[in-house]
Order: C-alpha cells, then structure tokens, then sequence
C-alpha cells in the first residue's frame, strides 16, 4: 500500500491525497497482524492528516510538518510504523524545548478554508462495503475466486 502526498498540490484548486492498495484481500496490509502488521490502517490516517495539515497551514497555525518526526525524536517502529508520533501530533503533545506542538485543537472543528475542497467528493463506504445479504455474499466469493484465477 502505498499513500501519495498531493495535500501540498493543487488540481484545479483542490488538495488530494491518493492512496493506491493492492488487489489481493489476502494481502497483510488489510489486517492486524501481530507479527507484521498491527497498525493496518496507517495510510488512511496518514493521507488525513495532510489535509489537516494543509488546512492548518491555509488558516495561518503553526504546526509541525508531518513528515518531520525524526527531527522531534520519533522512529518509524517495526510493528506501528508511526503511531507514537501521529497520536502526539493530534493531541498537539509534541515535546520541544518551547512546550508542546502539534495541530491546533481548532482545525478539527473547521471546515477546509476553500469551498472547492468539497467540489468532488467520494464516498468510500461505497468501496468497502460490507455484503448484506446472501447474493451479495456470493458475488464477493466469486470475485475473489475470479483474482485467485487471473494470478
């Protein structure tokens, strides 16, 4: 999985973030696993917090970058990648030597400070939506049967 950072661009005056995933449900990026994975959901997070990010930076707050933990003492864990880190930069409970930093508690509560931002929208339940009944169940069996057989 790998998420691409246009928060900072503009097409037509919208900021997007684009997230590419595999086609294989089996792959480990869409689970927990205690051996390799138990922050699956890092990317999401990750992409959102570019727009939080850029939206701070368009009302004029002061905040970290997002891509700048290694300068405020954080790794990249093995297991969690950077939960520490992003979990602190939410909460603004970054350590510096001038107190602590982080997003504004207000960019939470604002909308994005330019209307195009909601131009195009999407709704991503509408990809990962779960079967409600039996034919919806079926065809997700032979979808996943039909990519087992193109591979």
């Amino acid at each position: 999985m790998i998420g691409l950072d246009y928060g900072s661009m503009d097409y037509y005056g919208i900021g997007f973030s684009n997230i590419r995933l595999p086609n294989d449900s089996e792959s480990y990026i869409y689970k927990y696993n205690s051996k390799i994975n138990i922050f699956p959901e890092e990317v999401f997070l990750h992409e959102f917090l570019h727009s939080l990010e850029r939206n701070a930076k368009e009302y004029g707050y002061e905040r970290p970058e997002l891509h700048d933990y290694e300068l405020y003492g954080y790794q990249d864990e093995k297991l969690e990648g950077q939960k520490k880190w992003y979990r602190d930069y939410i909460n603004k409970e970054i350590k510096t030597s001038e107190g602590k930093v982080g997003l504004p508690e207000e960019i939470f509560t604002l909308k994005p400070a330019k209307s195009t931002n909601f131009k195009y929208t999407y709704q991503i339940q509408d990809v990962f939506k779960e079967p409600e009944n039996i034919l919806e169940e079926m065809r997700e069996i032979f979808k996943k049967v039909i990519n087992m057989v193109k591979r």
